[in-house]
């Protein structure tokens, strides 16, 4: 099972406790969980169709792109949540409430924010005006998954990382 060195794995939790509290506001928890679900894939499925049916051929590029960065991104976490085992911060933390929808069973790395960070530069760099909204979605989904108790700052943290290595991998690919 993963675990951060004895401090970091403290700072680590006081974090996740810290930032689950605020999912007691019900506004804030129910904006949190529509980000956390639209990150399931389904926004950028929409802005896909999108960019497809305005430019047409010119966005088969940043649409090769995604897919690629998609298919590595599921591969990459996959393969990581099967060897380190971290169980989700509202298993093992007793101040931390569960207010989502756990799409598997481990937390490290954070999925979600692998594939919006990934997707976010892969379509920026298509798209540089999509930029701001992009970058400002990613942020959210990140910061969705340990207010709604489902990882650590660490796993976001680390499949942002990820994500950002895995798109400027799959941006060197000509399309």
């Amino acid at each position: 099972m993963f675990m951060l060195p004895g401090r970091l794995q403290i700072l680590d939790e006081r974090l996740v406790v810290h930032s689950n509290r605020l999912s007691r506001h019900r506004g804030l928890r129910d904006f949190m969980r529509a980000v956390s679900r639209l990150g399931d894939g389904i926004a950028w499925y929409l802005l896909t169709a999108c960019l497809l049916a305005l430019f047409g051929r010119a966005a088969l590029p940043a649409f090769g792109h995604m897919v690629l960065a998609g298919v590595g991104g599921v591969v990459v976490y996959k393969f990581l949540k099967a060897r380190t085992l971290r169980p989700r911060p509202f298993e093992v933390v007793s101040d931390v409430v569960c207010t989502g929808c756990p799409l598997d069973r481990f937390s490290f790395p954070s999925g979600h924010t692998l594939h919006a960070v990934s997707f976010s530069l892969i379509l920026a760099s298509h798209f540089p005006a999509l930029g701001p909204a992009v970058f400002s979605f990613a942020l959210l989904v990140a910061a969705s998954r340990p207010v709604l108790g489902l990882h650590y700052p660490s796993d976001v943290l680390a499949g942002g990382g990820i994500g950002a290595m895995l798109a400027a991998l799959v941006l060197l690919l000509p399309l």
